[in-house]
């Protein structure tokens, strides 16, 4: 007879109650100790039972109790420790909004977002939004006949050549794309986006270029020579604003650029030193639309700063009020795009320099590049700006605009070679070895660095002198004709005291829309401007000779329009009609809807255009 061998527990304490439950049911219990003891078919059988009870039971008990860990309520001390960090968290944004930003301020904005909200709701309504879609249509191809050339005599190359073409092949179509119809910078008819000096230095460029043509300061040991220009580059300019010994600087590609390496420097000096996770800027609603985008590519809150009038200067108190734990950067302009006027930068100085921690200043002097610089020595007014200003810690500045270089040249300049540090990139453990670049672009075209050097090397410190003397004295000519002349004067009004080359008017009595587009169809192309709606003018060395010619047409256009008032009041039509032109009606309407959506829909197919073959 077979022996089996039973481990019973002396007690069923400690065993699942199922099955404490099985053992009972089966009279087991009395059983106390392990014995070998032959056993009949019926006591086997009992036995294989309980195993499988056992087994059934304790995994039923596992699921169970799987259960109610499940189902079990969270515990209250770990729920409600969540529930402060948030209410504290969205109290501190709270608390730094209505301090920065005032009740009233505050209210405004959010009225600002949900009449936003609601009109873009509006817009997507199935109605509302096929007539905007079929009206955006039209505005977008209305753009691509001007800008895409089409018709006969146009070729269209949407594919590699079978066979390459002759050098003078090459050079006929490149004519014929040079004369292509256009806005006659030439003859200075643009406002701003040439800065040309002169056929004489296009020349030098071009030799300048053509012998660094294949050069890539990413390799510094084969092309040492471009190595040292732009070494040189960045220490001419940092002298000219006056840096201190030490300071330290890059080029970059632009001043938009310079202006996204500075914040993010900023940002990144911010996280290190002082653990800011949530980084802010604070910008003048003038300073250039980059301090927006590297808000945008970094993960930067903006906070945008009103300009009021009379002086279109930042608001110092309301920057003060704005500075908190998070801010990374204050932000100047010397001067900025839309009116160039220049923001009390010693004013700013004092904000950055008050706290414990000072705070990073930067100063946006892309636009007074060349210009700013030599005002005070060109006999012109000026204000403090630059390294001499305590707390000023960057300043971009374009070389490709007063300076002169061809285009895709500025310089990035710091106070301390700590600062730039921060806009490094450096991958020490890539597989193609230890990579490192100073700024955003890795390869860039050390023909262009070759370029600058050779225009600054060119002009040297005489001849941007004399371009600030033509430049900076014909700006003054517009301000004054502006300002005193007898067409004008009660009409046109100058934007705040501009200090370098742009002047900017405005108008309480006509459509200054309309103007702009009727300076157009005189064949000028000025810039629009909103909030407030205006007009600018930048001056180039192209624009200096033209000047004269330039004040005569705004004179007569004005006239024009005056004429045009009078005529709309003696047919009972009222003054200030409704604008026709171009501009007027892009800016009319980007002025007047609270949802800009339709706007930036607009801006995007434009941009879609600029690729269409």
């Amino acid at each position: 007879m077979p022996f089996f061998k039973i481990t019973l527990m002396r007690s069923t304490i400690g065993l699942p109650k199922k099955t404490q439950g099985v053992v009972h049911a089966l009279g087991l219990r009395k059983r106390m100790a392990t014995v070998f003891k032959p056993v009949n078919a019926s006591t086997a059988g009992q036995i294989m039972k309980i195993k499988e009870l056992v087994a059934v039971s304790e995994v039923e008990e596992a699921m169970t109790q799987a259960e109610m860990r499940a189902t079990r309520k969270p515990d209250p001390g770990l729920r409600n420790l969540v529930f402060l960090f948030f209410l504290l968290r969205w109290t501190r944004k709270a608390v730094l909004q209505l301090r920065g930003r005032g009740l009233f301020g505050t209210l405004r904005e959010a009225y600002i977002a949900i009449r936003k909200t609601l009109y873009g709701l509006f817009l997507r309504s199935p109605g509302v939004r096929s007539k905007v879609q079929a009206q955006l249509g039209e505005a977008i191809a209305k753009l691509e006949n001007k800008l895409v050339p089409k018709g006969p005599g146009i070729n269209r190359y949407l594919a590699l050549p079978k066979e390459g073409w002759s050098e003078t092949q090459i050079r006929a179509e490149l004519d014929k794309l040079g004369e292509m119809k256009h806005t006659r910078w030439e003859d200075g008819l643009v406002s701003g986006a040439v800065y040309h000096g002169g056929d004489a230095l296009i020349k030098l460029q071009a030799e300048a270029f053509q012998r660094f043509m294949v050069s890539n300061p990413i390799h510094p040991d084969v092309f040492p020579g471009v190595r040292k220009m732009e070494a040189e580059i960045v220490a001419m300019v940092l002298a000219m604003f006056n840096a201190p010994n030490g300071a330290a600087g890059v080029t970059t590609s632009g001043g938009t650029e310079s202006i996204l390496m500075a914040c993010l420097s900023a940002r990144q000096k911010a996280h290190a030193e002082r653990g800011v996770t949530e980084p802010e800027i604070i910008v003048p609603e003038t300073a250039h639309a980059a301090f927006r985008k590297a808000g945008s590519y970094f993960n930067i809150k903006v906070h945008l700063v009103a300009c009021p009038a009379p002086s279109y200067r930042v608001h110092i108190p309301s920057v003060s009020r704005l500075i908190n734990s998070n801010t990374v950067l204050l932000v100047g302009s010397a001067p900025n795009y839309p009116h160039g006027i220049i923001d009390d930068i010693p004013a700013l100085s004092r904000l950055a320099l008050r706290r414990k921690r000072a705070l990073p200043l930067h100063v946006d002097c892309c636009l007074g590049s060349f210009i700013v610089p030599f005002l005070a020595r060109a006999g012109f007014p000026t204000v403090p700006f630059d390294f001499v200003v305590k707390g000023v810690t960057s300043i971009s500045c374009d070389t490709h605009k007063y300076g002169f270089a061809p285009k895709g040249n500025s310089t990035l300049l710091y106070r301390t070679p700590a600062l730039r540090t921060y806009q490094y990139f450096v991958s020490p453990d890539w597989s193609g070895g230890v990579y490192a670049s100073p700024s955003i672009a890795g390869s860039r075209p050390g023909a262009l660095i070759a370029s600058c050097w050779a225009s600054l090397m060119s002009q040297g410190e005489s001849g941007y002198l004399s371009a600030c003397h033509s430049i900076v004295g014909a700006a003054k000519k517009v301000e004054t004709a502006v300002r005193e002349h007898p067409s004008l004067r009660d009409d046109l009004c100058v934007i705040g005291e501009p200090l370098v080359s742009v002047v900017a008017f405005t108008s309480k009595t006509l459509n200054i829309y309309d103007i702009a587009d009727s300076m157009s169809a005189k064949g000028w192309h000025l810039n629009a401007l909103q909030d407030p709606p205006a007009v600018h003018v930048a001056v180039t060395l192209p624009i200096v000779v033209a000047i004269d010619r330039l004040i005569g047409d705004v004179v007569a256009v004005v006239e024009e329009e005056k004429e045009k008032e009078r005529v709309r009041i003696v047919e009972g039509k009222g003054a200030k009609g409704s604008a026709m032109g171009d501009v007027a009606a892009l800016y009319g309407v980007a002025g007047s809807l609270p949802n800009k959506s339709v706007v930036v829909q607009l801006a995007s197919g434009f941009l879609d255009t600029l690729y269409k073959a």
